[in-house]
């Protein structure tokens, strides 16, 4: 165990030298290519799998779909040139298989890999394997995706920049007394966060010292499992916060600008249901320093390709860092609607050495969009998965509407992966007229047999505190304990 301790304390000071790398010099960059791919493999599935598909074919590209044996049916595969099975229905057996992922490129002749988002996306390892088979990966540098994905080294370089974040400790905290001599300091209630972690796992909330022990080892055991790295860090925790997070895009040239923000507060357990932009509850001034604060972090990491700062908002405005996600986010429509940008043809454009054509000043805010997840889950019972054939699909239509999904009437929804059905996404001038018109939407929408998250979305369109956009992040849960 000591030795373990060592080997992961030297990889947090690995990160830390990093840091300070990237901020006493200019930051390197991959050798820029100078010509356009021929063929893409996209290492994903589903609905960003047939996005990208889309984005490729109309930039003149040729595409090859790898698939589990659970999708060797699922009808977006028509949409790519060529198709390989990559494995068995479990993803750690074929969507999460680097090597084999990797031999299909090889064996397709491919000049990159587009991971999509989840699965390897933010794997750094997977990337450098990808260039080091002489395949481009379509993200950021390797280097990148290991400094922003460790939160704790993440944060210290928000420091660094300027760039404001919550209270806590200056890295990963080793010692349970350190944490309570921390949260001492800082003032209880506090956030426990695994250094590695997402999706809510390794994160655990203490309003005392007796909790702060107990959750600190919860935290660590959860985080271990889950990412193979238990290390974590202190937070004091931002009540009735809001999240916001800063769509940014970066070439290999040294050009980075941002695409406004998205506000993805309604979620359930950390994870979004419904995302808008812009943010309603943010003032001018605050989305200004706030996007310009994201542009400054990811400068100085060096970054290119599309990518996410997050942050949390607290009631009464102040903004602090959170994480980075080094990837396309499932909510990019919102951005791209409201802006007229296509980030996932710009992320191949950049993967491929071309220069952004856009400029800060050019990258316009047009009326409301806001997204919607349809997961086939049932809401009535703990958001229990719904899997199963589809039966009847009707999606909604009409002017401003977008829908993005795999699914169709015949598909089967698998029981082995995530739950989404689609992502419902509306465009107006206005917030209030994207609330009705994602009202008649959701009115519209018809499938059957599966139970989805269709009712509760309902359900959210109609209540004040929404409409009023007076909500936080514990919204949902205050929500299904009034039913």
């Amino acid at each position: 165990m000591a030795g373990e301790k060592q080997s992961k304390k030297a990889a947090s000071t690995t990160l830390a030298d990093r840091i300070g790398d990237a901020l006493s010099r200019k930051p390197s960059r991959a050798p820029v290519k100078k010509r356009m791919f021929s063929k893409i493999l996209v290492a994903n599935r589903g609905e960003i799998a047939l996005r990208v598909f889309r984005a490729c074919r109309e930039l003149g590209i040729q595409t090859v779909a790898v698939y589990s044996e659970a999708d060797r049916d699922a009808p977006y595969l028509r949409l790519a040139d060529e198709k390989v099975c990559i494995g068995p229905p479990a993803p750690a057996q074929s969507y999460l298989r680097a090597d084999r992922i990797i031999a299909a490129a090889e064996v397709a002749n491919v000049d990159a890999i587009h991971p999509g988002y989840g699965f390897l996306a933010e794997n750094a390892d997977f990337a450098e394997q990808c260039r080091a088979s002489k395949i481009e990966f379509i993200g950021p540098a390797a280097d990148t995706i290991r400094l922003l994905g460790d939160k704790a080294a993440a944060k210290k370089l928000a420091r660094k920049t300027r760039v404001k974040t919550v209270p806590g400790s200056e890295g990963v905290v080793e010692e349970d007394d350190e944490a309570v001599e921390l949260a001492e300091e800082i003032g209880y209630p506090v956030m426990i966060k695994a250094a590695a972690g997402g999706g809510g796992r390794g994160m655990r909330i203490a309003h005392n010292e007796a909790t702060l022990r107990t959750q600190i080892r919860n935290a660590r055991n959860e985080a271990e499992n889950a990412f193979k790295d238990g290390r974590v860090y202190i937070e004091k925790l931002v009540e009735q916060p809001r999240h916001v997070e800063v769509q940014i895009l970066g070439d290999q040239h040294g050009n980075t600008i941002h695409l406004w923000e998205r506000d993805c507060t309604l979620q359930r357990r950390h994870q979004k249901l419904v995302e808008e932009s812009p943010s309603p509850a943010i003032s001018e001034k605050t989305r200004e320093e706030l996007c310009k604060s994201a542009v400054r972090l990811v400068e100085a990491a060096g970054y290119y390709s599309a990518g996410t700062v997050e942050f949390i908002v607290d009631k009464h405005g102040h903004f602090y860092f959170l994480e980075v996600n080094t990837r396309i986010q499932v909510e990019h429509p919102v951005t791209e609607l409201v802006t007229g940008v296509d980030l996932i043809k710009w992320m191949i454009q950049i993967a491929a050495g071309e220069k952004l054509t856009l400029r800060q000043k050019d990258i316009p805010r047009n009326g409301s969009a806001i997204e919607v997840r349809i997961n086939a889950e049932d809401t009535e019972h703990g958001f229990r998965p719904s899997p199963g054939p589809i039966v009847e699909f009707r999606p909604p239509g009409g002017f401003g509407v977008r829908f993005d999904s795999h699914a169709c009437a015949g598909y089967t929804i698998s029981p082995y992966y995530d739950s989404l059905v689609g992502k419902l996404i509306v465009h107006r001038p206005t917030r209030e007229e994207a609330i009705r018109c994602m009202r008649r939407c959701l009115d519209e929408f018809h499938i059957a047999p599966l139970k989805t998250t269709v009712p509760l979305l309902k359900q959210i369109f109609e209540h004040s505190d929404f409409l009023n956009a007076n909500i936080d992040t514990g919204f949902i849960e205050r929500m299904l304990m009034q039913k």
